[in-house]
């Protein structure tokens, strides 16, 4: 068998591409392979619009799910609605357009309940032996494995309310929670007026999740605010590592997209602004494969802000109590919104770092692991 690109992995990378070469050339040769019966798991996907390049925009129309105007955030000390549109993608959603798309011609291929045990930039074999020959593969397969000293944690339930939630917009960060076990906060998306999203999230040096704990603690939430839980409909968890030390995006000798590749966010945890970006590349470049300049090129670009980030990372993990990492953030969310949103979108500038770095530290910031963290981040472009 022989396909002109081959992905390996249904999740949100793999969808970004297949559906952006897609919308470029319907008659494109693509086949993805997929080890479960199912495409993009178990997962909801969120993003800023500013997030996007503008190429991909309209790749997600029928993908979105739910998208809203503005979202909020609230702290102790402060609570703030950014005018940036968000939105949502569930993976019911990707997998039902995704796999009406690859099956809407005969060059388009999916194979489902296929594991893919090696690969290589042009080739892949599968567990029962067979070898799939390819101009490109795009080898996009979950995330690491759980290891290192932080994490990102989180439970999420989505509920069917018999009342209706008192908010209309998405609350993507509530850290008036109680902090424990790290930086805590709650993240609530509302689909609907009977029904809502939420999660329990933490920035962690632990792996573990108390999922019976986190399930009460979030129905607890949820008859807080004045509603009722009449049915819970889906629950999703991860634990995502958070890097502490500089990486770069994987792009040879076997070009690896998604979480697995590095291509996110390494302090949100978010796959869309590195991923959207690798899809809009290859887009353009189809029918031909992304040359290895364009791909060092954008792997360049992401690899500096990656390098700021990780550094933020370990003053959050490194150089700040537990208990006091909040503290950190609100005051971020207290810097001009031009400057939040490129760093969701993995486009900050010199400035930028500077608004983020400079300024009264919070709490009991450790001084000298801070000035340890700050003096390794001399020299990033």
């Amino acid at each position: 068998m022989k396909a002109r690109l081959v992905l390996v992995g249904g999740g949100l990378q793999n969808a970004l591409v297949a559906l952006a070469i897609l919308r470029k050339d319907p008659g494109a040769d693509l086949l993805l392979l997929e080890r479960e019966r199912h495409l993009g798991g178990n997962h909801t996907w969120c993003f800023h619009a500013s997030d996007l390049p503008p190429a991909i925009a309209p790749v997600l129309d029928d993908l979105v799910v739910r998208s809203w105007p503005a979202h909020s955030v609230a702290f102790r000390t402060l609570t703030r609605t950014l005018d940036t549109p968000y939105a949502a993608i569930s993976s019911a959603r990707l997998d039902s357009v995704l796999t009406s798309a690859l099956r809407a011609s005969s060059r388009r291929r999916l194979l489902l309940e296929t594991r893919v045990v090696q690969s290589g930039s042009t080739w892949v074999v599968t567990a029962d032996g067979a070898r799939i020959d390819a101009d490109r593969v795009l080898d996009a397969r979950g995330p690491p494995a759980t290891g290192g000293s932080a994490f990102q944690k989180f439970l999420g339930l989505e509920l069917r309310l018999s009342s209706p939630w008192p908010r209309r917009l998405p609350s993507v960060m509530d850290a008036r929670a109680d902090q424990r076990d790290g930086f805590r906060f709650l993240y609530t998306l509302p689909f609907a007026a009977d029904r809502i999203l939420v999660e329990d999230t933490s920035y962690s040096e632990q792996p573990d999740l108390d999922v019976e704990g986190l399930r009460k603690g979030i129905l607890a939430h949820v008859r807080e605010q004045g509603s009722e839980v009449e049915q819970v409909l889906r629950e999703e968890r991860g634990v995502l590592p958070l890097p502490l030390a500089p990486f770069s995006p994987a792009v040879e000798p076997v070009l690896q997209g998604g979480y697995a590749g590095g291509w996110f966010h390494p302090t949100t945890g978010y796959s869309f602004p590195a991923a959207a970006r690798l899809a809009a590349l290859m887009a353009e470049s189809w029918p031909d494969s992304p040359s290895r300049p364009s791909l060092l090129r954008l792997r360049g670009e992401l690899t500096a802000q990656i390098r700021f980030f990780t550094r933020l990372n370990r003053l959050l993990f490194e150089a700040c109590p537990p208990a006091e990492r909040w503290k950190i953030l609100e005051r971020f969310y207290r810097l001009p919104a031009e400057t939040i949103v490129r760093f969701y979108a993995m486009r900050t500038t010199r400035v930028d770092r500077a608004r983020i770095l400079l300024g009264r530290p919070p709490g009991r910031l450790a001084w000298r692991k801070a000035l340890r963290v700050l003096a390794d981040h001399r020299g990033v472009a």
